[in-house]
């Protein structure tokens, strides 16, 4: 037998328990109000959405509904800046965006679009500023615009402007095809002749004196003012082959029936 002590196994220690951490005490109020603090923002970004959409249909009706019974147009608007639910409180938006690009005047299309500062919510208020263009096709021009004194349709070309018309010249009336260069003037637009050619059974006319006759009052002003709401001026005019751009611009103006159905004059 062997001399070794004989060891005793007794049982083994148990492991030692480690007591759950305990959060702190502000962990839950803390994350409580965030979460509060998320679902306010979430549901202030569904209100200003909705805010928004609404506010746009109701611009895009009244303006339609307002339309004088000569224009078609189907209006997209489009409100900017950071809070329409602010800005609605407020009393007015800061920029709008209304977009026309199939409409008809006495049935002739065209395609505007305006930018509007300081819209206010409440439509018999003023509107600070707008800027608008209007962009236009010779045929729709023809229909909708005449020069006083011109024969037959006008012509749009690469930065000119081309009509025909008659002139006294040396006692003799004079038939001629012109072409002019349009600027813009407020409630005109100036029209000054470049280029002329006389037409058949004219006789020799010299054409420098021809275009002497024709300039010799200044550029020849046509009222834009007749086609457009009273107080709309013409700040720009782009003239390419068969088609035409223009800007306009108005400011401190309501936008309702009276204004969208008046007419501006020439003095």
């Amino acid at each position: 037998m062997s001399d070794r002590p004989t060891e005793v196994i007794g049982d083994a220690p148990a492991p030692a328990v480690v007591p759950p951490r305990r959060r702190p005490g502000w962990l839950k109020p803390l994350l409580w109000t965030v979460g509060s603090i998320v679902v306010v923002l979430v549901l202030l970004v569904v209100a200003d959405a909705v805010t928004r959409a609404v506010a746009e249909q109701r611009v895009a009706a009244e303006i339609e509904k307002n339309l004088p019974s000569s224009v078609q147009a189907d209006v997209q608007v489009h409100i900017g800046g950071f809070s329409v639910l602010g800005q609605f409180l407020g009393g007015s938006f800061e920029s709008v965006e209304l977009d026309a690009p199939h409409a008809t005047v006495n049935g002739a299309p065209l395609s505007a679009s305006i930018h509007a500062t300081g819209v206010p919510a409440d439509f018999s208020k003023p509107v600070q500023s707008a800027t608008g263009t209007l962009s236009i096709s010779q045929d729709s021009l023809n229909k909708l615009v005449t020069i006083p004194g011109a024969k037959g349709d006008i012509t749009l070309g690469d930065g000119v402007i081309g009509y025909d018309g008659t002139i006294d010249l040396l006692g003799l009336p004079v038939d001629y095809t012109v072409s002019a260069t349009a600027k813009a003037a407020g409630d005109t637009v100036l029209l000054t002749p470049g280029k002329a050619t006389v037409s058949a059974g004219s006789g020799n006319v010299n054409i420098t004196r021809l275009i002497q006759a024709l300039t010799a009052n200044g550029p020849f002003p046509v009222c834009a003012a007749q086609y457009l709401p009273e107080g709309v001026t013409v700040t720009d005019i782009t003239v390419m082959p068969r088609h035409a751009t223009v800007t306009l611009s108005a400011s401190d103006f309501v936008m309702n029936e009276e204004f969208l159905h008046s007419k501006g004059s020439c003095s």
